[in-house]
């Protein structure tokens, strides 16, 4: 990345964001359009400037989608919950009164519980997905076992079940 590309305050065009994150510049057009990414900062040009905030969140965004399975929609709530709370926190006074302080606290507790509960719905997914296949794995083990104590396998296995 050429310093003649990049803003002085440390913001990059789409190609080094894209760059930066292993995402196509489509994508971070896209992830705009669809709200997950706010509209960036625009050059004299037109030319769109990422800040830092803005390549963090993408990378949060990458995160839920590679690494947990997020659809877009279940990204868009997730991130939306982060946003109230940040927003929460930016007006957080120290002279508030106690009622002000529970209230917002109230807020951002009742909006990672929505958080929790989507992540607890996927790894609820997840488990039953690898029950499923953990019991498929001893249903081959049980075969080979019978395969190899008789020398030569059957044409099906004990039980009538068939070979998947």
């Amino acid at each position: 990345m050429g310093e003649s590309t990049r803003c002085n305050e440390g913001y990059l065009q789409i190609g080094e964001a894209a760059e930066r994150t292993e995402l196509t510049q489509r994508t971070l057009r896209y992830y705009e359009e669809k709200g997950l990414l706010q509209p960036p900062t625009r050059m004299d040009g037109g030319f769109r400037l990422y800040s830092p905030d803005d390549i963090e969140r993408l990378e949060r965004v990458k995160q839920l989608k590679d690494l947990l399975g997020f659809s877009l929609a279940d990204i868009r709530e997730m991130l939306e919950a982060d946003d109230v709370k940040q927003e929460l926190k930016a007006g957080w006074r120290k002279d508030a009164d106690s009622g002000e302080k529970a209230a917002k606290i109230r807020v951002a507790r009742d909006v990672t519980l929505k958080q929790l509960a989507l992540l607890d719905q996927k790894l609820a997914k997840m488990a039953s997905l690898r029950d499923h296949l953990a019991e498929r794995i001893e249903k081959y083990d049980g075969w080979l076992r019978q395969w190899s104590e008789d020398g030569a396998p059957e044409a099906t296995p004990a039980g009538g079940a068939s070979v998947p």
